[in-house]
């Protein structure tokens, strides 16, 4: 096994923002040397790393040098230049999750079809070159209206999702390779994350449970346990593993899933990489995700996930009609809260739903901690000064 404790290994780090930030925590931990490319000179993770490097994480040759320049690479946002890895990798630089697993991720179209021919269920869905082109389609009626439109790349945080319930909806929407779904009646949404590491060890998290703000569409709380049955627990694990099973990633991967009317669990749309709805196990699991991450690319053992306690995440976004240098109101007022922690991502400026940080709640109760949560979210305030 390579030295990587209290030694020369440098791991890359693709992306400095939030999710490499609060990897660095844990490579601060095991004192492992870190080298982070990132396009801001205010990227949360440069007070964090060893080096980092300003550059531009889809260009190829910053990418490639970079990557020359670390043992072990991983990223930590999808939109990096897989041809730059693709290259490293062929010439022998391990990178994790691979560039292969990358490809069938990075473009949703590709992801949905992956689905399709390996049997992993999924909503009913066309894919479309053009708006041009599904507009034809809901014309000729081979496309049911209301449906999910879904655009295949540059889609982040409840961006490049809209639901299209009559052709109007459809003024605004980016034009290129898009997705129609169909739109499904659920019941909740859920997220299981899976570790893996090359030597084929698998390892899921417990289901956890998303609560999304109506309007934002971006994830409002994550519950942990999960508030459904046994029987969906276990279906919902099972179909994790299937996902990664087939992607053969190595890292971790957030599996987010519908749970339909009818129990039956639908895969939406995954990540590989540490993701939002993750952030409870910091507090609440035995092994938080990010030290998870390291052990898996490592090809470390795998840490337990089970969780010590209930936890809920909130998400810390920029309130409306507030943009410049960020103040966080009544921050000491949810300090004062029991089972309560912070969590600031470093980002000086603010704009309406820009993700800022996130907070914590963690009790042997989960329903006590989701009222916590709920005061938790109506003190803080994401303002500008």
């Amino acid at each position: 096994m390579a030295n990587y404790f209290s030694s020369n290994f440098t791991l890359g780090i693709l992306g400095g923002g939030q999710l490499g930030k609060m990897l660095l925590y844990e490579t601060r931990k095991y004192d492992i040397k870190t080298k982070v490319l990132d396009p801001s000179a205010e990227a949360p993770c440069r007070i964090a790393c060893d080096t980092f490097v300003q550059g531009e994480l889809m260009d190829f040759d910053t990418v490639y040098s970079f990557g020359k320049g670390v043992d072990v690479l991983t990223f930590e946002i999808e939109g990096v230049n897989v041809e730059a890895l693709e290259k490293l990798e062929k010439e022998g630089k391990t990178v994790y999750p691979s560039p292969g697993t990358l490809r069938n991720i990075q473009d949703k179209g590709i992801q949905k079809q992956f689905y399709a021919s390996h049997d992993i269920p999924t909503a009913p869905f066309s894919l479309f070159d053009s708006l041009g082109e599904l507009r034809s389609a809901i014309s000729e009626e081979r496309v049911r209206l209301p449906f999910v439109w879904k655009s295949c790349t540059g889609g982040y945080d409840g961006r490049g999702v809209s639901i299209v319930r009559n052709v109007e909806d459809m003024v605004g929407l980016s034009d290129g390779q898009c997705i129609a779904e169909t739109l499904v009646p659920f019941k909740n949404e859920l997220a299981v994350i899976v570790a893996r590491n090359p030597s084929g060890d698998v390892v899921t998290y417990p289901v956890v449970e998303m609560e999304f703000h109506p309007e934002a569409n971006q994830v409002e709380y994550v519950i942990c346990p999960a508030r459904i049955g046994d029987d969906v627990t276990t279906k919902a694990r099972a179909v994790a593993e299937q996902v990664s099973r087939t992607f053969e990633h190595v890292g971790l991967l957030a599996v987010e899933m519908f749970q339909t009317e009818s129990d039956t669990i639908l895969v939406n749309e995954v990540a590989p990489r540490p993701h939002n709805s993750g952030h409870y196990s910091i507090e609440a699991s035995y092994t938080n995700q990010f030290e998870q991450h390291l052990r898996a690319i490592l090809d470390l053992p795998l840490g337990k996930t089970d969780s010590k306690v209930g936890g809920i995440m909130v998400n810390l976004v920029g309130a409306e009609g507030h943009t410049g240098d960020v103040v966080y109101e009544n921050i000491e007022k949810i300090m004062a809260m029991d089972g309560v922690t912070p969590h600031i991502y470093g980002k000086k400026q603010t704009r309406p739903f820009r993700k800022m940080g996130h907070v914590t709640i963690v009790n042997k109760d989960i329903a006590a901690a989701r009222e916590i949560a709920e005061k938790v979210k109506n003190s803080i305030k994401v303002i500008s000064k």
